[in-house]
């Protein structure tokens, strides 16, 4: 393994992401259309993200950034890369939080006018409806989800306001839920909160997340103590891998009950980028099991199953008989 210090890792793992078609609009910051984005675009609106189907997100309007690239975790399912997959050694925990990072107002400003010229290479694609085209060119969704750990950005408010600032209708934030000082001090809201829930006990998760700091368990066990109280919704995402972390459903129930999330995201990890260095196909489950771990975490807590997606291998729960659509279409 090379050891290269925090500034040039971060500059040669900038340059691997560039290679994958990701666009850096500062330090650190970093923008992609997803997916499912491009798919809408292509499909002229008829296939879209489950978020649009649960809450509303309209999937073309929605602008994927993270702040940062640096995660806490190297979790074995990740399809971004991380720098051990590329022969580097991983920033330490005594260096990670001492990157450079950008102006919340800049990265705003960067990141819209980036999507914009990303975008912009669709017009006359007679497969994109150019009315949907030009609502595209005016995201109202952002998600820090790209790649890294959001929470590790040190003005985490300042960003989630200076979005809502710009004219965004909703912030959604994912987060691994590593840095709950972060999170409890907060002095803006997003509009929904994830917390990836990776293992159903302290042994699986150093298997699965393979941690950078330490206390990484007693860390998660802590942020999901603090989602009651946070005024927004909050989803506990369950990313399922078969073989590691898709067994012990009771243990799973009981950390569900203690944390109370309005919803409940079980979801397979997906045989895509990096992850295929690190696992198998076989690893993939199938909607199926996804679906019959749905049904069972709902028989052992308050929560119900209320929805589900076959193309994202995703089933959702809740207290609530239908989710709030948060940007209604």
């Amino acid at each position: 393994m090379r050891v290269l210090a925090l500034k040039e890792l971060i500059e040669f793992m900038k340059e691997v992401y560039r290679k994958q078609g990701y666009h850096f609009v500062g330090k650190q910051a970093v923008v992609k259309p997803c997916y499912w984005m491009k798919r809408s675009l292509l499909s002229k609106g008829e296939r879209h993200c489950y978020k649009q189907t649960w809450y509303g997100i309209p999937s073309h309007r929605c602008l994927q950034m993270s702040p940062t690239i640096l995660c806490t975790h190297r979790c074995i399912y990740c399809w971004r890369v991380q720098s051990t997959d590329i022969g580097l050694t991983p920033p330490s925990s005594n260096n990670i939080f001492e990157a450079p990072f950008d102006d919340p107002r800049d990265i705003v400003i960067n990141s819209v006018k980036k999507w914009k010229d990303i975008l912009s290479g669709y017009r006359g694609n007679p497969n994109v409806d150019p009315l949907m085209l030009e609502e595209a060119l005016r995201p109202v969704h952002v998600t820090f989800s790209l790649v890294g750990e959001p929470t590790l950005y040190p003005r985490l408010s300042e960003l989630i306001e200076e979005y809502f600032k710009y004219g965004f209708k909703t912030v959604f934030i994912v987060t691994n839920g590593t840095l709950p000082e972060v999170l409890s001090n907060l002095d803006r809201e997003p509009s929904q909160l994830y917390v990836t829930l990776p293992a159903p006990d302290k042994r699986t998760y150093f298997e699965v997340s393979r941690p950078l700091i330490p206390n990484g368990w007693e860390r998660l066990m802590k942020t999901l103590s603090l989602l009651k109280s946070f005024k927004c919704p909050t989803v506990v995402r369950i990313t399922l891998v078969k073989g590691y972390n898709l067994k012990d459903i009771e243990k799973y129930a009981k950390l569900i009950e203690m944390a109370e999330p309005t919803y409940v995201e079980p979801k397979a990890a997906m045989d895509l980028g990096f992850y295929r260095r690190r696992l198998s196909r076989d690893n993939m489950p199938r909607h199926e099991e996804i679906k019959a771990f749905g049904r069972a975490l709902a028989n052992l807590t308050s929560y119900k199953l209320i929805g589900e997606s076959l193309h994202s291998r995703i089933v959702l729960l809740s207290r609530l008989d239908k989710p709030i659509k948060l940007y209604p279409s």
